[in-house]
C-alpha cells in the first residue's frame, strides 16, 4: 500500500516559553550588563530552545527585553504579537513578583489555575521564568529577588477574540502554556491520526486502548495499566473523531481518561471538547449537584459559577463527589455515540495533578 506524503506542519513556541526568554535576558542583563542573544531556555519536560530578541532596552534599575512570537503554522491569535518582560530588581527575601503590563490581563473571577487580582500568567511560565531567573542568579552569584513585568503588544485588543472576558480576565490575554511548544492545530490530520492509531491497535491484536484528553490524563492511565505505547491514541480534543471510528472500528476495552471540565462537555453531549467549539452547561452541573445535595445554596453558587473548575472546588468544599456521578454520565454519553458497538467503556476523570477524582468502570 503506498502511503500519501504529507507536508508536517510547523511547531511554534507558547506565550510562556517567550515570556520566559525575554524575562532572564532582561534578568541577565541587570546581573551582568549584558543582553543575551539569542536567549536559551529550558523547556518543562525537557531540551532547550532559543529566541532572537526583538529588543532590549538597560536602564537605571530595569532592563527590558522583546521577543516575537511564532506559533509556527498554528492559527493562534497571539502568532506575530511583541511579547515584553521588563525586570527590576528587589529586596532579598522579596522572591519573585509577577506583574501584568499593558496587554497582559488581570484575574477577577474564581475558577482559574490563579487566584483573583493576580496577572493572568499561569503556574507554568510562573515556573519557567522563576527557574530562569534562578539559574541566571546562580550563575552570577547573585540573589534572584526580582519584579517580572510582562506585557504583550496591543494584547487588549487581541484579547476581544478570545474567551478571556467570559472568564473575567481583564485588560488583556493570559500568559499560557505547560510545555512551551505550540504544536500545530489541524482538525483533518489530527483525526486522522486518531484513525490511523486505532488501525495500528487492531492490526497488531490490541484488545484495550485509551483516549486521553492530554499528557496528565493519560499519565494517570499509565499509572492503572500496563499497555503497549500503541494502545494509547492522541485523542485531545476530538472525541467524536475517536469514538464515530471506534463504532464502525472496535476494540473490546476503552479507558477515556480527562479532566473535569472537558469530560462535563462530553457528558453533555459534545463531541470536539475544545474550548472554542464546546461550551460547559453550569444548568448540566447544577441540576447534577441538586440530586446530590439538599443545599439550595450550593446548587445556586454552582449555577452563577465562572468555569468548570469552580463548580468542583465548591462541590469539595462542601464535601459532595460529583466527579463519579459524572463519570457516569460520560459513560452514558460515550456509549450512546458507540452505538451498539461491541466495546466495553471506563471513564476516569483526572484532576490537574494526576489524581482520578471519579470513575465509571467497565460493565465486565
Amino acid at each position: 500500500m503506498t502511503v500519501p506524503k504529507t507536508t508536517e506542519l510547523r511547531r511554534g513556541w507558547t506565550t510562556g516559553a517567550c515570556a520566559t526568554g525575554a524575562a532572564k535576558a532582561a534578568f541577565q542583563a541587570l546581573v551582568s550588563g549584558d543582553f543575551p542573544d539569542p536567549v536559551e531556555i529550558t523547556l518543562p519536560r525537557g531540551g532547550t530552545t532559543s529566541f532572537c530578541l526583538a529588543s532590549h532596552i538597560l536602564s537605571d534599575g530595569s532592563a527590558t527585553a522583546a521577543i516575537i512570537k511564532d506559533a509556527g503554522d498554528d492559527p493562534d491569535v497571539t502568532h506575530g504579537a511583541l511579547v515584553s518582560a521588563t525586570v527590576r530588581l528587589l529586596e532579598a527575601g522579596r522572591g519573585i513578583v509577577f506583574k501584568a503590563g499593558p496587554g497582559v490581563g488581570t484575574v477577577t473571577r474564581p475558577g482559574l489555575p490563579i487566584p483573583p487580582g493576580e496577572p493572568a500568567i499561569n503556574p507554568v511560565p510562573r515556573q519557567m521564568i522563576t527557574q530562569a531567573i534562578t539559574q541566571v542568579a546562580a550563575t552570577a552569584n547573585a540573589h534572584s529577588d526580582a519584579e517580572v513585568t510582562i506585557s504583550i503588544e496591543n494584547g487588549e485588543e487581541l484579547a476581544r477574540k478570545t474567551l478571556n472576558g467570559r472568564l473575567g480576565i481583564v485588560g488583556g490575554l493570559s500568559v499560557l502554556g505547560t510545555t512551551g511548544i505550540v504544536r500545530p492545530f489541524s482538525c483533518a490530520a489530527w483525526i486522522a491520526s486518531i484513525h490511523r492509531g486505532i488501525d495500528v491497535a487492531r492490526a497488531t491484536g490490541l484488545t484495550h486502548v485509551v483516549g486521553a484528553t492530554g499528557s496528565t490524563s493519560e499519565n494517570a492511565v499509565r499509572a492503572h495499566y500496563d499497555l503497549d505505547d500503541a494502545a494509547y491514541l492522541d485523542m485531545g480534543d476530538f472525541a467524536g473523531g475517536l469514538l464515530k471510528y471506534l463504532r464502525e472500528h472496535p476494540v473490546q476495552r476503552l479507558t477515556m481518561s480527562g479532566g473535569f471540565a472537558k469530560f462535563t462537555k462530553l457528558a453533555q453531549g459534545a463531541l470536539d471538547l475544545h474550548s472554542a467549539r464546546s461550551q460547559v452547561d453550569f444548568e448540566f452541573l447544577a441540576t447534577l449537584i441538586e440530586g446530590l445535595s439538599d443545599s439550595s445554596d450550593l446548587v445556586t453558587r454552582c449555577l452563577n459559577a465562572n468555569t468548570a473548575k469552580e463548580v468542583l472546588d465548591l462541590a469539595t468544599e462542601a464535601g459532595v463527589d460529583i466527579s463519579t456521578p459524572l463519570a457516569r454520565k460520560t459513560k452514558d454519553a460515550i456509549r450512546n455515540i458507540l452505538r451498539d458497538a461491541p466495546i466495553d467503556v471506563e471513564v476516569l476523570i483526572v484532576d490537574r495533578n494526576g489524581r482520578v477524582t471519579g470513575e465509571a468502570g467497565f460493565d465486565a
